[in-house]
C-alpha cells in the first residue's frame, strides 16, 4: 500500500495501560485514520505491527514481539492493508476488546 518514515515519540501512553504499548511515530504522511496491518522496520529488523492512524500525522504502532527502546530513533513503516476504521469506544474495556481482536486479524496478513 504505501511505506513511511518518522521519527518514533513520546505519546500518551495510553496503549500501554490497556496492554497494548505502541511506538507513536511523528510522519509527514496524511493516511486516512484507521487500523491497519504492517511493519516497523527498526534498526535494521523487520516487525510485524498492528498500525493506528488517529489523522494526525502520528501512527502508532503495536510491535508485535519487540523489546526495547524507539524512542528518539528513525522507522520505516510498511503499510499492507487497512483492517477496519477508527472507532470511538465507550470504555477501557471495549477498547481492550477490539484491539484483540484487530491484532488476531492483523497477524493474519503480517505472518
Amino acid at each position: 500500500m504505501e511505506n513511511i518514515t518518522g521519527k518514533v515519540v513520546k505519546g500518551i501512553q495510553k496503549g500501554r495501560t490497556l496492554g497494548f504499548p505502541t511506538a507513536n511515530i511523528k510522519t509527514n504522511s496524511n493516511i486516512e485514520a484507521g487500523i491497519y496491518a504492517g511493519y516497523v522496520i527498526a534498526d535494521n529488523k523487520k516487525y510485524s505491527a498492528a498500525l493506528y492512524f488517529p489523522g494526525n500525522k502520528i501512527a502508532e504502532a503495536y510491535i508485535f514481539d519487540f523489546e526495547g527502546n524507539l524512542y528518539g530513533k528513525e522507522v520505516n513503516v510498511e503499510i499492507i492493508k487497512k483492517i477496519r476504521d477508527k472507532k470511538i469506544f465507550k470504555n477501557d474495556k471495549e477498547a481492550k476488546d477490539q484491539i484483540a481482536k484487530d491484532v488476531i486479524e492483523i497477524k493474519k496478513w503480517t505472518k
